[in-house]
């Protein structure tokens, strides 16, 4: 495997530490029923979080679950000494559209909102992985497109200085640990065969052009207090379209990272470089483009996006000793609107979360930070509506599934965690993924997406913790390590 920066741990939230069972509601919940025994003083037991698809619990604290059951028909088996993955963050992207929404919220809306969604104390989520795109994309705040260099020779980032960076710099401040991935949806209009931001390639000849121009965005973004720490070179390369794409074949994509490399390393810049940005259904893309730089050290791994194929094939380039990151997906209404939040948290934990991460990503990250009761501002292809983490509407945010489909994962995976084996059904059933952060805390996310009520058990070092999960629903336990009698 390629070597790859070290973790840089965010500030765990001590509310979750200290909390107790005396803070919460005890005995059986409308919404996730214990069905152990109570704690005694020297059983190990779990602390239990809960949303389910009817809203009526969203990150909800449960009972305590004491390791202190016996195995169900349904077992989700646990072991440390099988590793995999470290985890390195979850998040969204900020794109101009999602930060001309968030700030013009009043200012006290405003500075709410951010706090629940950076930080970890109180209703916060501790998000940590931004996603931004370095210049025009179909979600900008109002047209025209646009890219850092629109006319040869003058070179600005000064429209990301209006509203995305500030925003940026603001969740720095509340967490610290904020990772940043920069993915341009275009170059340069002048550098390609189309000579329009919309559609065509890069002109083989432009190569040194756009990495320089690259090369430039990573310093201004440095010195506007948001570094790029991780850089994809086109969004979705194998689709081009009508707002900011640029179409890139897997071997000219290896071609202009032997060109970048050279220029990211003449410039002392560190940046990690990944392969293809796009769907599930080409994993021969990103593996090709590995295999054609596999002398190139900052030549991570690969990202996918969520919308073709099956999260599954990730596995290959975890296999072939590659780091995978997830990058992007949007929620989209339901046929009910009354259904959207059930129906998104349900596929998106299935999916997003344990899907892939049991497939090997290191994140989870989603498309718009924010976006309007109507899915904008939005100039793409959308058919139908986007939604973002949270809904900006009437001077107020309100919080979607995907809020809580991150949170679940955000607020209690550290990065530098390590995913460790666990049994779990297949697509459609009861489903986890399983973490042991630094300190040997583990975290379970677990997800029912059967139709039906699934009682099942939790077990490690032969000591096990029985619980009735909802349909629809998911559900994080944290205990502190192998539990003891």
């Amino acid at each position: 495997m390629r070597s790859q920066p070290p973790p840089r741990h965010r500030r765990r939230n001590s509310r979750l530490r200290a909390a107790t069972a005396a803070a919460v509601a005890v005995g059986a919940l409308a919404t996730g029923t214990l069905l152990s025994g109570n704690a005694g003083a020297a059983e190990t037991s779990a602390q239990v979080w809960i949303t389910t698809g009817d809203g009526s619990k969203k990150l909800a604290r449960g009972a305590d679950a004491a390791f202190s059951g016996t195995p169900q028909e349904i077992d989700i088996s646990v072991n440390s000494v099988e590793k995999a993955q470290e985890f390195t963050g979850a998040g969204a992207s900020l794109t101009e559209a999602s930060a001309h929404l968030i700030a013009g919220l009043p200012a006290a809306e405003r500075d709410a909102l951010m706090k629940d969604l950076f930080s970890g104390d109180g209703e916060g989520i501790g998000l940590d992985y931004l996603r931004q795109t370095l210049g025009g994309s179909d979600f900008v705040a109002a047209l025209p497109y646009y890219s850092y260099e629109d006319t040869q020779g003058s070179f600005s980032i000064g429209r990301d200085e209006k509203e995305i960076l500030p925003l940026v710099r603001t969740a720095r401040q509340l967490n610290p640990g904020v990772r940043i991935m920069g993915s341009p949806w275009s170059a340069p209009a002048w550098m390609k065969d189309s000579g329009k931001l919309e559609g065509g390639k890069l002109k083989p000849e432009m190569y040194d052009a756009y990495a320089d121009y690259l090369v430039k965005t990573l310093k201004a973004y440095a010195g506007a207090g948001a570094p790029v720490d991780d850089l994809t070179v086109q969004n979705e390369p194998l689709f081009e379209t009508s707002y900011p794409s640029m179409g890139m074949s897997s071997s000219q994509q290896a071609d202009f990272f032997k060109v970048l490399d050279g220029k990211l390393t003449a410039a002392g810049l560190d940046t990690g470089l990944f392969a293809y940005d796009h769907n599930w259904d080409r994993p021969d893309y990103p593996l090709d483009v590995l295999n054609r730089t596999k002398d190139i050290a900052r030549v991570q791994g690969a990202a996918f996006h969520c919308y073709g194929g099956q999260p599954e094939v990730q596995q290959q380039v975890r296999d072939a000793g590659e780091r995978v990151f997830f990058t992007e997906c949007s929620g989209t209404d339901s046929a009910d609107a009354g259904k959207t939040f059930g129906d998104t948290l349900k596929w998106q934990a299935e999916n997003l979360v344990v899907r892939s991460m049991r497939s090997g990503s290191e994140t989870v990250v989603l498309w718009n930070l924010a976006l309007d009761d109507k899915g904008g501002p939005h100039f793409g292809l959308c058919q139908d509506r986007c939604n973002g983490v949270v809904e900006v509407a009437g001077g107020r945010a309100t919080k979607n599934a995907e809020f809580y489909v991150l949170g679940h994962v955000s607020k209690f995976v550290d990065r530098g965690a390590r995913r460790i084996a666990s049994t779990s059904q297949g697509s459609g059933g009861l489903q986890n993924v399983t973490f042991e952060n630094p300190d040997g805390e583990r975290v379970s996310v677990v997800v029912n997406a059967s139709d039906s009520t699934r009682k099942f058990s939790v077990t490690e070092s032969g000591r096990s913790l029985a619980y009735e999960l909802p349909a629809g629903a998911v559900a994080t336990f944290t205990w502190p390590g192998a539990p003891t009698v």
